[in-house]
């Protein structure tokens, strides 16, 4: 390179360096922080200094600090996680322990069932509107853009995260009237407390921080399923496969590590907060491992996949539409921006109203809570009064909400279909954080439930010597419909991975792959946008994966379509005042060199490091040498013709990890691309849709 040896003005540095050495030279403790006479305990900070810097270097000695950044990332998501279930499980305490005190007075329930979780949501949405607007939601869809490269700043801020953790305990809540979950909210918790633990670690260690938060996002993502579920495998896949276009292998290690101390860290909770003995399932099931089912069963389990996959589809075509009504309508449209609060309120208390014990509740079980909700749908003993005597009594009772005033489960389990369908799709427009999966996830139990019931139901009632109305476990198909729902609503076979996590059954494994396939291949087919990509299209995020779903003709846009204005250029015959002025006129780390403005010929590029260096020496001795002379043109690895589709250069910039392409036709420089001009192409291509 070449580039000055020594940058001028070092020796007035040295000497300015020596000067404060000798102001100092009697002080007892010779530390940066003592040369700031303001600053208060200047000894004891100096102490503090010295002893982290001890402490840093015994930890560096064992591992990398990022590892303990992994570490710190899982066990702080789990105690979040755990926190958050227990305000929760109290708030739920009370709104039942206030309900049942009311018993005997059936307007005073009413009036506690419906404005209990109405106040609960109002204060959400209120809270998160006037706090940071952009904690609403699950923020999936948002991770995913950053992931996929493109910076969103505000997402990632501390109060986000504070407006988010609090807002999406009021809607938890809120119980199972408004049928809103946590998985989704939490994985975003989960990435701002990683990128922040990433910039802690890049300070430390003073390293690439760019890549340090890249990494930390994906590891992030994967703690987030984990700490909800205790399901660590699960969680890795799931950020496999929703959260990264690109998933490099070198994240693999990270993500099971601090997914595992996540998940080790909440399960030791738990145990210590009573509600276990030792680690075990998130959800306790008590399947026949002598003989789970019968081989000819796999084509059950191949049906209840197509039918999940049908449901499905149904179902993202509901909230596709819901989403396009509530952006059309003018009174949804200004409810949704001046008054969230009150809209809120008046769809929780809608469906409140609904889930009324002396009113449809009771056909919906819907005194359970989420957890309860799925606990009795995974039992595995048939609930069909054929199949019991009057007198046997299950401990504990699953049936006892379902079979209300002696209704059919039948019955019960088909209102609890239908309303759900549509209340679930009601309440995906609250603008309150909330997550979606696991509203699904019990969805799909309950559809698999009323599927086993019934094929329990039909070899009972069918006289043969070699089938037994006993061996039958809807359980079994309830926890392969949990599977493949959600797997087909989100586009992915990690629900599979998690179902078995989650209670422990792998002895259902290949009913529960099988279906889960089958729903997915149903759900993919035509090229369908998933839930999230769904929400991606309708809040027109700049994220190319979901654009595709969209429109498939969209990323094969030639990018020189949508170049913007030149980024500041120098030729190779530059004087000193052209580098001032291209300086003072850009923040950016590298200038593109041509061979002339005239030719445009492309030459290479030159750091800005480099550049000044340059400007402070040609204060003191005048230059007259060009830019070629005195500084080094770096050459570009990669060159970008404008008929390049946005499909490459945008993967390009993701699998490479280039900052700035160069765009040229025939040698000549046409333009440069940023992640901040890709984020405005994708943004250009979204309101096309």
């Amino acid at each position: 390179m070449k580039i000055l040896d020594e940058a001028p003005g070092s020796e007035t540095d040295r000497a300015s360096d020596q000067e404060r050495g000798d102001r100092y030279e009697t002080s007892h403790y010779q530390s940066p922080l003592l040369s700031d006479p303001w600053k208060p305990c200047r000894q004891t900070r100096a102490v503090v200094k010295e002893w982290s810097m001890q402490l840093r270097c015994c930890l560096g000695a064992v591992c990398g600090m990022q590892w303990y950044s992994y570490a710190a990332l899982g066990i702080i998501m789990a105690f979040l996680s755990f926190l958050m279930d227990l305000s929760v499980a109290k708030l739920l305490r009370a709104h039942q322990w206030l309900y049942l005190k009311l018993e005997g007075n059936s307007l005073l329930q009413f009036v506690c069932w419906t404005l209990y979780p109405a106040c609960l949501c109002a204060v959400a949405s209120s809270f998160s509107h006037n706090i940071c607007p952009f904690s609403t939601g699950s923020g999936i869809p948002e991770v995913r853009t950053m992931l996929a490269g493109i910076e969103m700043p505000h997402y990632l801020s501390l109060t986000n995260m504070f407006t988010k953790f609090v807002g999406l305990i009021c809607t938890l809540s809120a119980g199972s009237t408004v049928f809103l979950g946590k998985v989704g909210p939490f994985v975003h918790l989960s990435t701002m407390v990683g990128a922040y633990l990433s910039k802690l670690c890049a300070r430390v260690q003073d390293r690439n921080k760019d890549k340090e938060a890249g990494e930390m996002l994906v590891v992030a993502a994967a703690v987030g399923v984990a700490s909800c579920f205790r399901a660590p495998v699960s969680g890795v896949l799931f950020s496999v496969e929703v959260m990264c276009s690109h998933f490099a292998l070198s994240h693999y290690v990270p993500c099971f590590f601090s997914a595992a101390c996540g998940t080790l860290t909440f399960g030791l909770f738990t145990v210590w907060s009573g509600d276990r003995e030792t680690l075990q399932a998130l959800f306790k099931t008590n399947f026949p491992t002598a003989l789970p089912f019968y081989p000819l069963e796999i084509v059950l389990f191949g049906f209840l996949g197509l039918l999940c996959g049908a449901v499905s589809r149904c179902y993202l075509f509901c909230h596709q539409w819901m989403l396009q009504f509530t952006k059309t309508n003018s009174v949804l449209v200004k409810m949704l921006t001046t008054e969230k609060a009150l809209y809120s309120g008046m769809v929780a208390f809608l469906l409140a109203s609904v889930t009324f014990p002396h009113f449809a509740g009771q056909h919906m079980a819907s005194q359970y809570t989420m957890k309860q909700l799925l606990t009795s749908l995974l039992d595995s003993r048939p609930w069909s009064s054929h199949f019991h005597n009057a007198s046997e009594q299950l401990e504990p009772e699953p049936l006892s909400e379902w079979s209300t005033s002696g209704n059919s489960v039948f019955l019960s389990l088909a209102v609890f279909l239908l309303m759900k369908m549509w209340m679930l799709v009601l309440a995906c427009t609250l603008p309150v954080p909330a997550g979606y999966f696991m509203p699904v996830f019990v969805y799909g139990a309950a559809l698999g439930r009323l599927h086993g019931e019934g094929v329990a139901y039909l070899f009972s009632t069918a006289v043969t010597s070699d089938w037994h109305w006993a061996s039958i476990n809807p359980g079994g198909y309830a926890l392969a419909g949990a599977a493949a729902l959600s797997g087909a609503v989100t586009h992915t076979l990690s629900p599979a991975l998690l179902a078995m996590e989650l209670t422990g059954q792998f002895s259902h494994a290949v009913p529960v792959l099988l279906a889960t396939l089958l729903a997915n291949a149903l759900a993919r087919s035509q090229q369908r946008p998933s839930f999230y990509d769904a929400l991606s299209i309708s809040k027109r995020l700049p994220h190319l994966p979901s654009l595709k779903k969209a429109c498939p003709l969209l990323p094969s846009t030639a990018v020189g379509q949508h170049l913007g204005v030149k980024l500041v250029q120098l030729q190779k015959a530059a004087g000193p005042a052209e580098i001032q002025h291209a300086v003072n006129t850009s923040s950016e780390t590298q200038f593109p060199v041509v061979d002339s403005h005239v030719s445009q010929i492309f030459l290479g590029f030159v750091l800005r490091s480099e550049l000044l260096i340059l400007l402070r020496h040609s204060k003191t001795e005048p230059l007259e040498k060009h830019l070629d002379e005195v500084c080094c043109i770096h050459p570009a690895s990669v060159l970008v013709s404008p008929h390049s589709t946005v499909q490459e250069v945008h993967s390009l910039l993701s699998v490479v990890g280039a900052q700035t392409l160069y765009v040229t036709d025939r040698g000549r420089l046409v333009g440069t691309l940023t992640w901040s001009e890709m984020k405005r192409i994708l943004e250009d291509l979204a309101k096309e849709i």
